[in-house]
């Protein structure tokens, strides 16, 4: 496990690569980005009605999942330790107020809000140590006190029972950034922080080779496209995302 992983994007470099590269127009990344913000937007508005919750968005980066659920939340919120990647995000005139954190210290405090908040937590826990995941169940448990304050969401973009383990295999050992999480992890990490896992989602069965060849890339997401409306198969999904609910305190 790497441990410079922040570091990386807060260079502007960086951060222009990210969002031009990797979320370029139908990368695989951006392939399940789509999905996602199509279940986001479902989600808010099946559990809360539209434009009444609060959006809190834990490691915003340049600000994926704010634009996902731009116009159906009162208010939203996003917290990054990288000037570089808010200053990006401010160029796309998301209307959400951002928040420069520190890398380490105390978890930041969630900004009040009137009415229920969603905490999201997107592309952070896989590259990162127990700490940073630490840090964020802990600001997810401040903004979420109660089982009735709102909803904890986070994505695995590595999931362990996936078919992108295979590939494990085929890498050399001193790959550090091909870092694994599993849906026991996940849910032992949000029981700690007196959160109870209630569903869990699936955006790609297929790995991201799979869609390297232009000539199947059409192919590749059309069939993640029907896998991620298949609830049996989030369990061995390459990217899984997780709902989760504070435990009643007694």
């Amino acid at each position: 496990m790497k441990d410079d992983y922040a570091d990386v994007f807060q260079q502007t470099d960086a951060v222009t690569k990210y969002d031009d590269v990797v979320y370029a127009e139908d990368s695989y990344a951006a392939q399940i980005n789509r999905r996602q913000r199509q279940w986001l937007r479902t989600l808010v508005t099946a559990e809360f009605g539209p434009g009444q919750v609060t959006q809190h968005d834990f490691a915003c980066g340049t600000g994926r999942a704010l634009e996902s659920l731009a116009g159906t939340v009162r208010s939203a919120h996003g917290y990054d330790t990288s000037a570089a990647m808010l200053e990006r995000a401010l160029t796309k005139g998301i209307d959400a107020q951002f928040h420069l954190i520190g890398a380490d210290g105390a978890p930041p405090e969630p900004v009040q809000a009137d009415g229920p908040s969603i905490v999201t937590v997107f592309r952070l826990f896989l590259n990162t140590g127990t700490a940073v995941r630490d840090r964020a169940l802990a600001f997810a448990a401040s903004a979420l006190p109660a089982p009735g304050s709102g909803l904890l969401v986070v994505e695995n973009h590595g999931n362990r029972r996936s078919l992108r383990h295979l590939g494990r295999r085929r890498r050399r050992r001193s790959d550090e950034w091909f870092n694994e999480l599993s849906t026991a992890q996940v849910a032992d990490l949000f029981a700690r922080f007196g959160f109870t896992l209630k569903s869990m989602h699936g955006f790609a069965v297929l790995p991201k080779g799979a869609y390297r060849p232009r000539g199947l890339r059409r192919v590749a997401a059309a069939i993640d496209d029907v896998a991620s409306r298949l609830p049996f198969l989030a369990a061995v999904s390459t990217n899984v995302v997780y709902v989760g609910r504070r435990r009643q305190v007694s």
